[in-house]
């Protein structure tokens, strides 16, 4: 059965999607229909997450080795096939299965500015109806506490971004060789000559010059609440909520409450635009510090500019 020769492994939010939709205009390089199965890094869980809007995350994720081989039974000539699954850069147990399955895989992986990713993933969730506070420092002090209680590993804000810990492990399993780490600028300023460096390392015409115009995964704050307490009521697990569920029958909850959160929400003007307070950019920084400084000589890149506040 045909598997995998390279694996496009994060960091969300940080131009992988991009990457995705330019590499699959090539005529040698399959991908799935399906993106992102993250395959290896939930291999034979069957218990589900905690959290907002989990009910049903593991039931999109394919968990089998049998049906994560069926998504390349429509290789054909391609030289190059490939996957996407960001999460595959911040969960542990990946790397140990991606080495298990396809040793010889090509790894590629696009870093942002850790601070700027995490608020992009914040606003990205809040976007989606999943994140229940309106204040990325108080939803940052929840990441910890979440995680303890079962939470997707995707609601890690801050702890996806020390990406030298994450790649280390990497680095660690397989030759250096396999692995090309690019930035968020790279694919943003010069996507030609990046995914151009990218065909060369696929061993796949590297003439061809996929179409760029369009922008993908762009997050785009449309509407906020009217009333926070009254969001983070319906959005929150509390007492009251658990009483209505003895009550009223699922699908009837979801009418009551979505029309209710319907209601409570304004549309955003076309001039809003939220941003990362200079304070809590400062104090991510601080502690990213060192893992930046480690990155730097991991992957041979100035990253000095990630350490400017």
């Amino acid at each position: 059965m045909t598997m995998p020769n390279f694996l496009i492994i994060g960091a969300p939010k940080s131009g992988t999607t991009s990457l995705y939709e330019y590499l699959k205009q090539h005529p040698q390089i399959f991908f799935p229909e399906k993106k992102e199965p993250h395959f290896f890094s939930f291999e034979g869980r069957t218990q589900g997450f905690n959290g907002p809007s989990q009910a049903n995350f593991m039931k999109k994720r394919i968990t089998k080795i049998e049906d994560y081989k069926k998504l390349f039974e429509e290789v054909n000539d391609e030289l190059a096939i490939g996957e996407a699954s960001t999460s595959y850069l911040y969960i542990p147990e990946a790397v140990e299965r991606i080495k298990k399955y396809v040793p010889e895989v090509k790894i590629i992986a696009i870093l942002r500015h850790p601070a700027d990713r995490a608020f992009s993933d914040y606003l990205q969730h809040w976007k989606d109806g999943g994140e229940v506070f309106l204040d990325f420092a108080d939803a940052l002090k929840q990441e910890e506490k979440r995680l303890s209680q079962g939470w997707s590993p995707f609601w890690q804000y801050k702890g996806i971004g020390f990406y030298y810990v994450h790649l280390k492990r990497y680095f660690e399993i397989f030759s250096p060789d396999q692995i090309r780490i690019y930035l968020y600028e790279d694919i943003r300023d010069e996507p030609l000559k990046t995914v151009q460096d990218i065909f060369k390392f696929l061993n796949v015409d590297n003439n061809f010059t996929p179409d760029f115009s369009q922008k993908y995964n762009v997050s785009k704050l449309k509407r906020m609440p009217r009333n926070t307490k009254l969001h983070n009521f319906l959005t929150q697990e509390n007492p009251i909520k658990s009483f209505f569920k003895v009550l009223f029958p699922m699908e009837l909850r979801k009418i009551i409450t979505g029309y209710i959160k319907k209601k409570n929400t304004v549309q955003v003007s076309e001039s809003f635009k939220p941003s990362l307070l200079p304070q809590v950019r400062q104090q991510l920084l601080e502690e990213y510090r060192e893992d930046i400084l480690n990155l730097q000589s991991l992957i041979d890149r100035d990253l000095s500019a990630w350490l400017k506040y």
